[in-house]
């Protein structure tokens, strides 16, 4: 996945990021997301709404 995303790939397509490509989620997007998690964070602060799925 790593070599994808050294090319300008994407891990996720039209059926979303799924469990096994959850890890690659902050190298893909970077500074941002910290800022997709402080926002999850604040419509779900219990962690209760998909939990371990992408934020992991």
């Amino acid at each position: 996945m790593s070599f994808v995303l050294s090319k300008g790939g994407t891990c996720t397509g039209e059926h979303g990021v799924g469990i096994g490509k959850a890890k690659y989620q902050r190298e893909e997007h970077g500074p941002a997301y910290g800022t997709m998690k402080k926002i999850k964070d604040l419509f779900d602060p219990n962690h209760i709404l998909n939990p371990g799925k992408i934020f992991i």
